[in-house]
């Protein structure tokens, strides 16, 4: 579902509730149920439940005051000051201005669904009435939690440590949560808040306050999260954003942008000067990571999105055994190198294998959790999808499961519709041995794309036997003898291009025979003006493959883009950061455009035009044409096999 409409959250709203938020803070009182009590049975750590269930006896109302544990905390990290430790400080402040956002989103909720006048005529309502009630109670309950739990998460998760795992390993669960009403739910998440709190052995350092917080209040929202599909009356959430006046907070429906975002996957790193061959693909590689570690963090966003050289999606494919993976992993580990130098907060951020789910919503879903980390602005983010085909395959093909067409739905969503947003910090990289399988509207969001093709020439081939024999070399240096030929030094050829022209063996017309066709035929018509010459190849292009659209002209105008930024970054810029990447956003957008002027001077646009046209037109019909041949060898082999047989059961007879 879209979300297409704003509402502002304003501060002098939120002020008018601060007291009541205090209020909580100060005390609740919440009677624990006998499930809750008895939760320590079988739990993981039990002399944790047992404390937070050890209440009065059943039927007893319990009274609790955070800000008094608050206090005696205070005590014990700080016995020897009058002051409050900092990170006590700042989580009992998150906590008060997410309880005060919880209550705001609560009253919109009353006011948006019909919940207030069905509060106020309560005595006259009939069954179905009173059944309403209750439901948009829970579900006004549910949101408010949710809304307050995201906002203490927002203010205190890049405060938090990187690895909470030790902390969560302590964290025993909440043993209920109530949704029975707004006052029940915020009583009963702040009881076990304050139990847990109070308790020695998760409490032991000013730092612990806020990781303890981050794990609790995400613990808070995946319960919700669980309970979403039995909550009705949500229209009002899940149809609208709410945004935080003079700030980046949003609430967009149940979206947590915090889910999933805390680790970089492993990667094996390797050096580019390890893949033999492949200079279109390591010349891409490479570019892409400069343009990535331009963005800026303050302004959130990337000179080289201005400029027309940044590639929100992009495409690598070639036949199997190229390198597909090795290249992902020379891409993470330049990232990974240039941003721990720069000090930049990176995230290596693959799709994973299990994302297709057999429960009907369940992949979309895990997509949704896959995607939303991409709109995170502080850091940078490479988002790999390897065997692309398999999540992103063909829709309209025989047999391709619910699950595929939801995952391509989101997508599709993500990467440019309702939710796009793109601050220039985050790449998605699809990578197949079969791009002619993937679904044509994904492939229409592809602005970059690059072949993969291994080893193509003789030193390519004498560098792949080097890498690998060196091994053996250094131990039984007689043994290989790994002396190669007089003029050529192992690896020379595997370095880096200085610009794609490098590259191109630039042929001046299209090689794919009814790319030609309709290219002369253009020219024959419009020989002098170029503009009309675009025009009319690409009106005679739809007319041989109907699903070449405007945004295939938008990909062409990007890929031109990409040629004219096609320059290198200066080399003490890596060396000393503070000449470029440290500075200001407009400072590094006049150094580039400078760089850019300097590299424009050897080139000619309507030249460089053409070459772009023609690679993509061809492109575009190998695609479409691939997957037809190889129907056609299938049978051929096929028919060759049944010849063969025939002819030895001949002979045998």
């Amino acid at each position: 579902m879209e979300h297409n409409s704003t509402f502002p959250i304003k501060q002098n709203e939120l002020d008018m509730l601060r007291d009541e938020a205090t209020s909580y803070i100060k005390s609740i009182q919440w009677e624990q149920g006998q499930r809750a009590k008895n939760k320590d049975k079988d739990a993981k750590d039990e002399s944790i439940l047992l404390y937070l269930s050890r209440a009065k006896g059943n039927g007893v109302t319990d009274v609790t005051s955070v800000s008094k544990t608050i206090l005696e905390l205070k005590k014990r990290l700080l016995p020897e000051s009058i002051a409050i430790p900092i990170c006590l400080n700042q989580t009992l402040y998150a906590v008060q201005e997410g309880i005060t956002l919880g209550i705001w989103a609560k009253d919109s909720y009353y006011d948006s669904s019909g919940l207030s006048s069905l509060s106020e005529n309560r005595s006259a309502l009939d069954n179905s009435g009173k059944r309403e009630y209750e439901s948009k109670m829970q579900t006004a309950t549910a949101f408010m939690l949710f809304s307050t739990a995201y906002k203490v998460l927002h203010d205190l998760k890049t405060v938090a440590s990187d690895d909470l795992s030790v902390m969560k390993n302590k964290f025993a669960g909440i043993p209920e949560v109530s949704l029975m009403s707004p006052l029940k739910g915020i009583s009963c998440a702040l009881f076990y808040y304050d139990k847990y709190l109070g308790h020695p052995e998760i409490i032991k350092t000013d730092k612990d306050v806020i990781d303890f917080t981050v794990v609790y209040f995400e613990a808070l929202i995946a319960e919700i999260q669980m309970r979403r599909g039995s909550l009705e009356y949500t229209e009002t959430i899940v149809d609208r954003t709410y945004k935080l006046a003079n700030s980046e907070f949003a609430i967009s429906g149940w979206d947590n942008v915090f889910q999933g975002t805390a680790k970089s996957v492993e990667f094996n790193k390797i050096q580019f000067e390890q893949i033999v061959g492949n200079r279109d693909a390591k010349h891409f590689a490479r570019r892409l990571t400069e343009r990535m570690l331009s963005y800026d963090f303050e302004a959130k966003k990337n000179p080289f999105q201005e400029l027309g050289g940044f590639m929100p999606v992009f495409m690598g494919y070639g036949i199997p055994g190229t390198g597909k993976s090795m290249l992902i992993a020379a891409i993470a580990t330049r990232l990974k190198e240039h941003s721990d130098n720069l000090d930049i907060p990176f995230l290596f951020h693959p799709m994973p294998d299990t994302l297709i789910s057999t429960f009907q919503g369940g992949s979309a879903e895990k997509m949704v959790d896959w995607m939303k980390p991409m709109q995170d602005p502080s850091k940078l983010i490479f988002a790999p999808i390897d065997d692309a085909e398999n999540n992103l395959q063909e829709r309209t093909a025989q047999g391709v499961s619910a699950g595929v067409k939801e995952v391509i739905g989101v997508f599709l969503r993500y990467t440019e519709g309702a939710y796009a947003v793109n601050y220039g910090n985050s790449s998605i990289g699809l990578f197949t041995n079969l791009p002619e399988m993937l679904d044509k509207a994904v492939i229409s969001r592809v602005q970059g794309r690059f072949k993969i093709d291994g080893a193509r020439t003789e030193h390519d081939f004498l560098d792949q036997d080097h890498l690998w024999w060196r091994k053996l070399d250094t131990t039984m240096p007689d043994f290989v003898n790994m002396h190669g030929p007089e003029n050529y030094s192992y690896l020379q050829n595997q370095g880096l291009a200085k610009n794609m022209g490098e590259i191109f063996n630039v042929s001046d017309k299209p090689t794919e025979e009814r790319v030609l066709e309709a290219y002369d035929k253009a020219a024959s018509h419009f020989k002098t003006n170029h503009h009309l010459f675009y025009a009319n190849l690409y009106k005679e292009i739809q007319n041989i493959f109907p699903f070449f659209s405007s945004r295939d002209v938008r990909n062409i105008q990007s890929a031109v883009s990409l040629r004219l930024t096609d320059f290198d970054l200066e080399e003490d810029w890596f060396n000393n950061p503070e000449i470029y990447f440290k500075k200001d956003y407009d400072t590094k957008f006049n150094m580039l455009q400078e760089l850019m002027r300097a590299n424009m001077k050897g080139l000619d646009f309507s030249e460089i035009r053409r070459q772009e046209v023609v690679r993509y037109l061809d492109n575009v019909a190998t695609i479409a044409d691939t997957d037809f041949k190889r129907k056609v060898d299938a049978r051929i082999n096929q028919l060759n096999i049944e010849t063969e047989a025939r002819e030895q059961f001949g002979q045998k007879s």
